[in-house]
């Protein structure tokens, strides 16, 4: 069986993420890079092997023969990319979110339905094992029905100060909100009707980040259903994990908890500091990529070379965008918003 010719547009930190996956897949080949700054284009197409090297998606597409693109930019640089991507025909992995603006949410999925590819959308909490299987006692009715939901996904400061340079033009909704609206429109298999959320806002610009420190959430969902969610990036530095994660589902017949930040399953303690290994979201066995956030990548190719429909549909990703807008809408007006599908 001939291989999937993969291109990666972005060439940072995940971008060389996905670039080790596709090493890894049996059945893809990495055959371009793109990235506005050449030189780095050019460093991740040496380590990897990658034959082709672009600072233009729209000259990659003429020039290169692609089956699908996988596209790792900042949030804000999805919409025409992707759009561009989709009218030339090719399948498409999205890190989250699909889009910041109805505008390109609604001209990606008009693009990806007309040109016939199929689009999945990174949000990959749903390959988290914990909440996989919490996921499950609902599906398998131990809960009964789902009543009301708590959801805290936190990062610390250092995420916003230094990990990404493009904080400041993006929000910790786009960010980690998108995972956490996700995870509960799949917890309650129902949409989110009404939103009311309220922010705060200092920390971080004292630290020169113009962006939101933090927002507290309420989601109403059509059948009743309700969660409260908190996403913020002012968590202490010193917090052993860099997220901050606590869940709750409650339903008629009974209740999961998750605490994800707190587990002392591993503890690392040496002369400089202790720390909390990660094993679940993203590390390395014998030199192999594992973890969940590793899996959802694995999941779209694997669902190219079978035919299988994604865990995460295009729908998803663009009603959990459409969430993310009401909420940013709801915290600026002081007022419940009624989400616009």
């Amino acid at each position: 069986m001939s291989k999937l010719k993969f291109a990666i547009v972005g060439a940072g930190v995940w971008g060389e993420t996905h670039a080790y996956l596709y090493k890894e897949h049996p059945g893809v080949d990495v055959t371009a890079v793109c990235d506005l700054n050449m030189a780095r284009a050019r460093e991740l197409a040496a380590k990897f092997d990658v034959p082709h090297v672009f600072s233009d998606h729209n000259e990659m597409l003429r020039k290169v023969d692609l089956d699908a693109v996988a596209i790792v930019t900042p949030d804000f640089a999805h919409g025409k990319i992707a759009v561009d991507c989709a009218n030339a025909g090719k399948h498409l992995l999205v890190e989250k979110p699909l889009a910041t603006t109805r505008e390109d949410v609604d001209a990606i999925v008009e693009a990806a339905e007309k040109n016939n590819v199929r689009v999945m959308v990174d949000l990959h909490n749903r390959w988290s094992p914990p909440f996989a299987v919490a996921k499950q006692a609902v599906d398998d009715g131990e809960l009964g029905d789902p009543v009301s939901a708590y959801f805290r996904l936190n990062d610390i400061k250092w995420v916003a100060t230094d990990m990404l340079p493009w904080a400041a033009q993006s929000s910790i909704l786009w960010f980690l909100g998108s995972h956490t609206v996700d995870t509960l429109r799949w917890f309650f298999s129902d949409e989110v009707e009404t939103v009311y959320s309220v922010s705060s806002s200092g920390v971080l610009k004292e630290l020169g980040v113009d962006t939101v420190d933090v927002y507290q959430t309420i989601l109403q969902f059509r059948n009743g259903g309700i969660a409260s969610i908190e996403n913020g990036w002012i968590t202490p530095n010193t917090h052993p994990c860099v997220n901050d994660i606590k869940f709750n589902i409650t339903g008629t017949k009974g209740m999961i908890n998750l605490d994800l930040s707190n587990n002392q399953m591993i503890e690392r303690f040496t002369e400089d500091k202790s720390d909390r290994p990660d094993v679940l979201v993203r590390h390395f066995i014998h030199g192999k990529a594992k973890g969940f956030a590793y899996e959802s990548i694995r999941h779209f190719v694997d669902c190219l070379v079978t035919g299988e429909e994604f865990l995460v549909s295009i729908h998803d990703a663009a009603n959990t965008s459409l969430v993310i807008l009401a909420i940013f809408e709801s915290a600026a007006t002081g007022k419940p918003v009624r989400v616009k599908y």
